[in-house]
């Protein structure tokens, strides 16, 4: 088994070196082989296409160390996931323009979704459209986080985690105050 995960670890390492370096579309697996001196069996032993190679880079680099940790608050998991995105932003920026079957951003938005459910669990609770703000909020997120890769390179994890915090704590607050001021008019 440790063979598997060094065979898989250099596909990783040669696929995110080819991502920095070019479009993923421009990238294909016998360019990964060739990158780290393995043969295409190798590379489809271990994933059935680079999608599957992408998909797993995320898993293994961020989501397997999230599920490591003890406790978490909604704000803590999006601030370490925002800086491992920013810290790896030429690599995911890539990523995040990956476009049709087995994209990047469906997998992430599929990991997203029950993160979302469980953060917003009181606010959704018994709510029949409940699908309906999971994929409202999860595809608003990927779009803010690609446009932040690819537009705004030069802002660090901690400004946009900010930022996005104020935002959406401030469109609650005068959602609040709305609904207070419909109230006291009634």
């Amino acid at each position: 088994m440790p063979d598997s995960n060094l065979t898989k670890k250099a596909l990783a390492s040669a696929m995110k070196e080819l991502m920095t370096e070019r479009p993923f579309q421009k990238i294909s697996v016998g360019d990964i082989c060739e990158r780290c001196g393995m043969n295409r069996k190798s590379f489809y032993y271990h994933f059935i296409d680079k999608y599957d190679l992408v998909n797993w880079i995320f898993y293994t680099e961020f989501v397997s160390t999230l599920s490591a940790r003890d406790a978490y608050t909604g704000w803590g998991i999006l601030r370490d996931a925002c800086t491992y995105l920013y810290e790896n932003r030429r690599f995911y920026a890539n990523a995040l323009t990956i476009t049709g079957q087995n994209a990047f951003s469906d997998y992430f938005a599929s990991l997203l979704r029950p993160l979302i459910t469980y953060q917003m669990s009181d606010l959704l609770a018994g709510d029949e459209n409940i699908e309906f703000y999971q994929t409202f909020f999860s595809d608003a997120f990927i779009m803010s986080v690609r446009r932040w890769l690819t537009e705004n390179p030069d802002m660090n994890a901690d400004t946009y985690v900010t930022l996005l915090k104020n935002a959406m704590l401030g469109l609650a607050e005068s959602s609040l105050r709305q609904s207070h001021l419909g109230r006291d008019k009634e």
